[in-house]
């Protein structure tokens, strides 16, 4: 790396790595009837239920800690079937199904990162769903 002696004689060493740049996701959230604008950088957050417990302070929400076993984060995701699909993770798929939901589009919050896929999505925090 670069060194600049700074006025104050400390030295400072600048790194030759290019910076990363991240780009913003945008996407709705929905709670309560009230939409509300996220943006956030990939990776910002470990996974979505994080963010959202974050961001929304839902109550009961996420109670397992991000372990897919409780579904008290399941969400119904809107605008990407992509993302609103399981994986083929079957402990999620087995949790909703023990918790009954069933729905085409619900998903774990702590399932989904915080990746490209959520650009323009809804993600409905909706209290029926735990």
């Amino acid at each position: 790396g670069a060194f600049i002696i700074s006025s104050a004689f400390s030295i400072v060493q600048f790194s030759e790595e290019p910076m990363i740049q991240q780009n913003k996701i945008s996407f709705t959230v929905v709670e309560n009837e009230m939409c509300r604008q996220v943006d956030v950088c990939e990776n910002e957050y470990r996974n979505l239920m994080v963010l959202l417990k974050d961001k929304f302070y839902p109550d009961y929400f996420g109670e397992c800690g991000g372990q897919g076993r409780c579904a008290t984060c399941a969400v119904r995701v809107e605008g990407n079937p992509e993302l609103a699909m399981h994986d083929n993770d079957s402990n999620e798929k087995n949790t909703l199904n023990k918790s009954g939901n069933t729905g085409k589009n619900t998903r774990l919050s702590c399932r989904i990162l915080i990746s490209p896929l959520l650009q323009n999505t809804i993600i409905h925090i909706d209290d029926t769903l735990f």
